[in-house]
């Protein structure tokens, strides 16, 4: 990468970091703006690349249901709540695309590309980013783990939602600096040349080192919920390893499309999906994991 190309990165990291962890502590709707934003630009990037291999996306609807998503989650910020309205959607959603597909376009159009491609393009960034905002109105109370409930305001929302974000860009700044001075052998470099198995190895450490702090200043110290090192080593290592997992998985569709960034929206850094990727499989990762090993309040756990 070079020199400008990096500076450039490192300056958006050091604006938006600050501004990403203000905004996950104000939480609420500006939270959940900032989201719904996201999600409709990575919709709305994925239909781009989509379409250099002729897929005809609905993209408008598609853009505006992954934004949907997210807000819905917002305004009923259980698991439980969220969950009747959420499938309503989703189901009125793939009925309507589907209908417009095959009146549109019959055929010949290619009615059945033309769905998925517009389903997932809105289900992989709005559906895996409410799951932040369930992170964020999480409440444990400290003093007695039996009285956790749901709310907003929350420093510990805004941790368990720190979680995830601090694994992924932590991670990913060792593996990409990791990768450039010691990385040798390549990790798949026929899905993305430029990652390395040492960067890997690197990202898996970090993230499992940023679990064990977590676990023992955070959650422990801070939050009075014992979490054990190991079990912050794991978590923190699980979720690293997802975040990779998301990386490639946009590396291939990049590949597919004959592109190098999914966007130009962040000097630096590429688009939307270039920045979130990983985030897309972490947050979820990160909710199942902490759903497991904290005391979620009863009656608000649902989704099993």
């Amino acid at each position: 990468m070079p020199r400008s190309e990096l500076a450039q990165r490192v300056l958006v990291a050091a604006v938006g970091i600050p501004l990403a962890i203000g905004i996950v502590y104000l939480g609420g709707w500006v939270l959940a703006a900032l989201l719904a934003a996201i999600a409709a630009g990575a919709a709305l990037e994925f239909y781009r690349l989509a379409a250099t291999r002729g897929a005809r996306a609905f993209v408008l609807p598609g853009a505006v249901t992954a934004a949907g998503l997210v807000l819905l989650a917002a305004a009923r910020p259980t698991p439980a709540a969220a969950a009747a309205s959420l499938w309503m959607l989703v189901l009125v959603f793939v009925l309507a695309i589907s209908a417009a597909a095959i009146w549109a376009r019959g055929p010949g159009g290619q009615p059945m590309v033309s769905v998925s491609t517009t389903i997932v393009g809105a289900l992989l960034p709005g559906g895996t980013l409410g799951y932040a905002i369930f992170l964020r109105h999480f409440v444990l109370a400290p003093w007695d783990p039996a009285r956790a409930t749901w709310g907003s305001g929350s420093w510990t929302g805004a941790a368990l939602v720190a979680f995830p974000l601090a694994v992924t860009w932590i991670g990913d700044s060792a593996a990409y600096f990791a990768g450039k001075a010691w990385g040798r052998r390549k990790l798949i470099p026929s899905v993305s040349p430029g990652k390395t198995v040492v960067g890997a190895v690197a990202g898996l450490v970090s993230g499992a080192v940023v679990g064990v702090l977590f676990a023992q200043l955070v959650f422990t110290a801070w939050l009075r919920v014992p979490l054990g090192p190991v079990l912050g080593a794991v978590g923190g290592a699980i979720l690293a390893l997802a975040a990779q997992v998301g990386d490639l998985a946009e590396s291939v569709l990049k590949r597919d499309a004959g592109v190098k960034d999914s966007g130009r929206l962040l000097p630096g850094h590429g688009g939307v999906l270039d920045r979130f990727d990983a985030l897309f499989f972490a947050i979820p990762v990160a909710y199942w994991f902490l759903r497991l090993v904290l005391p979620f309040p009863a009656g608000g756990a649902p989704w099993r």
